[in-house]
């Protein structure tokens, strides 16, 4: 892009404007100090019939609004509240609003696999853009053809980007690594993080019975005896995913293992169970944030990578008209 047409752009839409729900509030701070801006002040208020209120403190007349607010638990709640701030954002003439979610609620919803069921994926991308929003910016979504459900331009970024260094730097310490899926449906990103790598990948095969949370692990293919292993997850709910692999693992020779997530949803007792596993490590990102008493039970074993200087970054790149695929050599 040209100075002329990026000094338009910027005069077009202004500076940038962060507002938070209270979703991810620390992964909000951090944006807004990578681009050293500060958070835009709001009041967000719950009625006792459970109704949401939202007010500005300051005008967005003409101004370029980013809304963050990840879609985890309370899900609903955040939904709304995501919802609500980009229509108050709207009804106050913002001149661009970008909806900003980490985590995608619903994503899982993403076709009819079953008669008569929804495709609740299509529904949330559908509200989003009925609130106001013109753009949309997430993490990772569970299938890249959901972005097929937006008629807005979005960024859909990859945590690939912030874990691969520090896998990289695992790596050195690794006996032999390989690379472990627990689903064959994520196989297609984990062997991009293999090739990153540069070492084998292995996966696991299961058979998920209807809408149960407890699928059947049939068989392992690739080779994980007397090696290390990275067992990388998109996202981690009740953790039972993640316990029947590294059990698989184990009892195929792995030695060390570590296990990798993107999304820590951490439903239930997934964390107890989890942390009884002969786990070397976790490393997960914060696009969801983790209580500190979960954190604890990890006990020391827990790494979380940021993703708020990638996030900054896009939205830097966003409001100044520039390519965001050039920070990936695209």
């Amino acid at each position: 892009m040209t100075t002329s047409a990026l000094r338009h752009d910027r005069m077009m839409y202004g500076g940038i404007k962060l507002y938070a729900g209270s979703a991810c509030p620390e992964l909000a701070e951090s944006i807004a100090s990578y681009l050293e801006v500060p958070l835009c002040k709001t009041t967000i208020t719950t009625f006792p019939n459970e109704n949401l209120f939202v007010k500005l403190h300051t005008s967005v007349r003409g101004q370029d609004c980013y809304v963050i607010q990840t879609l985890s638990s309370p899900v609903h709640t955040n939904l709304m509240e995501l919802l609500i701030l980009i229509q108050t954002l709207r009804l106050d003439s913002a001149g661009r609003i970008t909806a900003v979610f980490p985590y995608m609620c619903y994503s899982r919803s993403d076709k009819k696999d079953q008669p008569r069921v929804p495709i609740t994926a299509r529904l949330v991308a559908d509200m989003i853009q009925a609130a106001g929003a013109d753009r949309y910016m997430t993490l990772d979504l569970h299938a890249d053809q959901i972005q097929g459900f937006f008629s807005i331009p979005g960024d859909v970024l990859y945590a690939s980007h912030v874990l691969i260094e520090y896998l990289a730097e695992i790596k050195k310490k690794m006996n032999n690594p390989v690379l472990l899926s627990p689903d064959l449906g994520f196989a297609k990103k984990a062997r991009n993080y293999a090739e990153e790598l540069n070492i084998p990948l292995a996966f696991i095969e299961k058979r998920r019975i209807q809408n149960t949370d407890n699928p059947e692990v049939l068989t392992l293919i690739g080779d994980v005896e007397g090696r290390d292993v990275i067992l990388l997850d998109e996202e981690v709910s009740t953790g039972k995913t993640i316990i029947n692999a590294v059990n698989v693992a184990t009892k195929n020779g792995a030695k060390n293992v570590v296990v990798v997530f993107i999304h820590p949803i951490l439903a239930g007792d997934a964390v107890e169970q989890m942390a009884k596993l002969p786990v070397k490590e976790f490393v997960t990102t914060d696009t969801i944030p983790i209580p500190k008493e979960k954190q604890a039970q990890f006990g020391g074993r827990l790494r979380i990578i940021s993703v708020s200087n990638l996030i900054g970054e896009v939205v830097r790149r966003v409001n100044e008209g520039r390519s965001v695929g050039e920070m990936f050599n695209e």
